[in-house]
């Protein structure tokens, strides 16, 4: 009887404990000021999880407008979208900022196959942002294959009239899925650079993904410093079909690629960032920053990427207001245009920032996509990034624990300085390059609770960084 009774008071107070999480109430430890906190973020996750927007705004964005290359018409009607629901959200004043942005299109859908004993097998294939096209007829050659920049250096002339085919994998051993991504990329970046100088007559390159399938990851490629006449036609294929023409290059060393792409680069186009604001209650001359990009890549609808990370920008503000928040800070939500080839939006916002002489403070981007929320990475001086960091005790309940030093996102980083704290939403990585750049960004992969826990998440780191931190040494709460 004593066990049944030890055993159901075990129980109790497991539960009691659960209970006290759930409510907020993280620790008796928590000083009166920690406790007032913990409720206000308790606040900011009831009414992101209950009343919510950002999964009806992104399924807006992308099944009534798609993907959105820069200088595209639908990134225009995004643009215009975009205007339209930060007047609808209240925000105190919205503006659209001018950009030119650069202006690539692809053209017909792309063409690849080969042929093994007389057998055609066809190839999943995209071509990447700033290539150049193939002749109408298409090209034909045969195939080297490399994995690294360096392997294609030393073969140098070696590639003239070959096709290469850069085909180094993530390495899965990282867990950090962005760190397999950054140590495969510039085969995908630089690869036409540098076999063009050689005379190469194309490039194709595995896709960028962990997985193991049949959907091409199209991104942006580079020519550098090479002469116009030395451009040369570059194509992403499939992760599996660069695990079976691997194969069969062993097999068959001299067997010849085709590949056929029609893209273009146009003349640079007029756009916009679209920006809103909640002026600062007691210090309007410091801004936070809250953003991601607005354009995407067109295979898809840029769900993920990055549709997500606006409508959680948006919905930060969106936060505030319904739990009656007036930021110290003004608080700035910004939808930057052109991060997927050439961040000319975000360099466009910094250098009128600079040429403003407007005092940024902070900033946050959610460009990783809408999957669970992780936690943060920051960029800035010791004393913030500690100060960020004693914040796990108030964030972890909502399972953000991973607070720590990293980048922050490509169109925050222009912002960057010794003053500035950057921080970058890290939500779980697993899958995010399973849609990236691909036709499977699509609304359906996005978990409309995932979404919203991001959007609390981000709105609770906000709502912190605007009480405690400052521009000289930060005050801990």
């Amino acid at each position: 009887m004593r066990k049944i009774s030890l055993i159901i008071f075990n129980v109790f107070l497991i539960f009691s404990c659960v209970q006290k999480q759930e409510k907020g109430i993280i620790s008796d430890k928590l000083s009166a000021e920690e406790k007032q906190d913990s409720a206000n973020i308790k606040k900011l996750f009831d009414s992101a999880l209950t009343e919510g927007k950002s999964y009806e705004w992104l399924r807006d964005l992308t099944q009534n407008i798609g993907g959105r290359l820069s200088g595209s018409l639908e990134a225009q009607k995004a643009v215009e979208w975009g205007e339209k629901l930060m007047k609808e959200v209240g925000l105190d004043s919205v503006w659209l900022q001018p950009v030119m942005v650069p202006h690539w299109v692809r053209g017909e859908k792309e063409i690849a196959n080969y042929k093994v004993n007389g057998i055609e097998k066809n190839v999943p294939i995209c071509a990447l942002g700033f290539s150049i096209a193939t002749t109408s007829e298409g090209i034909l050659a045969e195939v080297i294959e490399l994995k690294s920049l360096e392997e294609a250096k030393a073969l140098g002339s070696k590639m003239k009239g070959k096709i290469v085919f850069f085909n180094r994998p993530f390495d899965n051993t990282l867990i950090q899925t962005f760190k397999a991504y950054g140590g495969c990329v510039d085969q995908r970046v630089n690869g036409a650079a540098i076999c063009g100088q050689f005379g190469a007559k194309g490039v194709i390159v595995r896709s960028m993904t962990n997985s193991i399938d049949d959907f091409p990851h199209t991104g942006t490629m580079l020519y550098g410093n090479l002469p116009a006449e030395k451009y040369i036609p570059t194509a992403a294929i499939s992760s599996k079909a660069a695990e079976i023409l691997s194969t069969d290059l062993k097999e068959n060393p001299n067997l010849q690629f085709y590949f056929k792409q029609s893209c273009e680069n146009l003349p640079d186009a007029p756009s916009f960032n679209v920006i809103g604001e909640i002026k600062g209650s007691k210090t309007p001359e410091n801004i936070f920053v809250v953003g991601g990009h607005l354009d995407s890549w067109d295979l898809g609808e840029g769900a993920h990427d990055d549709g997500t990370g606006i409508v959680q920008s948006l919905e930060v503000a969106y936060l505030f207001k319904k739990n009656n928040i007036r930021p110290k800070n003004t608080l700035r939500v910004v939808f930057f245009m052109n991060e997927e080839n050439g961040t000319r939006g975000a360099k466009k916002y910094a250098e009128l920032a600079k040429l403003n002489k407007e005092n940024h403070i902070a900033g946050l981007e959610s460009d990783s996509g809408g999957h669970t929320p992780r936690g943060f990475s920051i960029d800035a001086n010791d004393a913030n990034t500690t100060l960020l960091q004693s914040w796990r005790k108030l964030l972890s309940p909502y399972g953000l624990h991973d607070i720590d030093k990293g980048g922050s996102g490509a169109d925050i980083s222009p912002l960057k300085g010794e003053s500035v704290t950057l921080v970058g939403y890290k939500p779980d990585s697993q899958r995010y390059f399973d849609y990236h750049h691909t036709s499977r960004d699509t609304f359906d992969k996005v978990h409309k609770r995932e979404l919203e826990l991001g959007s609390a998440s981000m709105a609770g780191i906000i709502y912190l960084m605007d009480k405690y931190l400052y521009t000289d040494t930060p005050v801990k709460p």
